[in-house]
């Protein structure tokens, strides 16, 4: 038995090929102006669940990145902070030295020392009340603005900080890193800090006191000072190395999101013109097939 084929059966037919020629080069277009293999997640909902991983993996490690950053931020302040401190404490320890000579300095000399003594003071109380992003790097998570005061409740140079608190980032899913310093560790706190022992040693030396006693006092704020620098020299490094593993984190995760969804363009390129040349030859054939009649004229 042959089935009867009609002018509308083949118009339907080609018409409905010409559609699906027409749906398939626009899904390569889109593809190919997005960069996206995944246009939708009914595309491929498998490959649309593990492309969410991923994204929620590199939004993390991109927070992280952030983090890392900024904590590189606050402990190289600190470090140069340090740095500048143990300087202005080693000048003044040269000073008393040169001082405690007292056979070879004179009145007007000893004056001039204090003085001296007294401007790296206020060195080092700018230094300790260094801020970023104006917050203090040395008072933990107090937001007073200043670490020390040399007028704060009657007590002068008292620190100003939180105890027990610190300022902290998350550099990982179960790592987090200290990015400030305890002040009252690295500069003392009132009667013991290196404010005051400077002024004990300015007091002295216009008092016509010996000062050779003041060396050891002035090496154990030394020591504290360069304790303190060598800690936030091991935690810079500690954020330096996650901010490298991190920065390889992302290059991966991107790397595995593009081989998900991303296309292969030259892949992309051949099939759309592929496409093309299939649906003018579909073009031409349909013309040659519906031929119009005098009753498609009269409708």
């Amino acid at each position: 038995m042959i089935n009867r084929v009609t002018q509308q059966t083949v118009q339907r037919s080609t018409l409905y090929n010409l559609q699906a020629n027409l749906t398939t080069m626009s899904t390569l277009q889109s593809r190919m102006s997005s960069g996206k293999l995944i246009q939708r997640p009914s595309d491929d909902p498998s490959s649309t669940g593990r492309t969410m991983a991923l994204r929620a993996d590199k939004a993390a490690a991109t927070q992280a990145a952030r983090n890392a950053a900024d904590g590189v931020a606050w402990l190289a302040s600190i470090d140069n902070t340090m740095q500048s401190s143990v300087s202005a404490l080693r000048r003044a320890r040269d000073l008393t030295v040169q001082a405690a000579s007292s056979g070879s300095v004179g009145a007007r000399a000893r004056e001039a020392i204090a003085t001296e003594v007294e401007g790296l003071r206020d060195t080092l109380l700018n230094l300790a009340n260094t801020a970023f992003q104006g917050r203090s790097v040395f008072a933990g998570t107090s937001d007073g603005g200043i670490a020390f005061d040399d007028r704060a409740s009657g007590t002068p140079y008292a620190w100003r900080g939180v105890v027990g608190s610190s300022v902290e980032r998350r550099i990982g899913p179960d790592a987090t890193v200290r990015v400030d310093a305890d002040g009252a560790a690295a500069f003392g706190n009132g009667a013991t800090s290196v404010f005051q022992l400077l002024d004990n040693i300015a007091a002295d030396l216009r008092g016509g006191a010996e000062v050779s006693g003041r060396l050891a006092e002035i090496d154990t704020r030394l020591n504290a000072m360069l304790a303190q620098t060598a800690d936030v020299g091991i935690r810079y490094k500690q954020v330096a190395d996650a901010q490298t593993s991190i920065a390889k984190t992302l290059q991966d995760v991107t790397s595995s999101i593009d081989d998900v969804e991303g296309i292969d363009l030259a892949e992309t390129i051949m099939e759309l013109k592929m496409q093309e040349v299939a649906y003018q030859g579909a073009l031409g054939a349909a013309a040659r097939v519906l031929q119009p009649t005098l009753m498609d004229f009269l409708r």
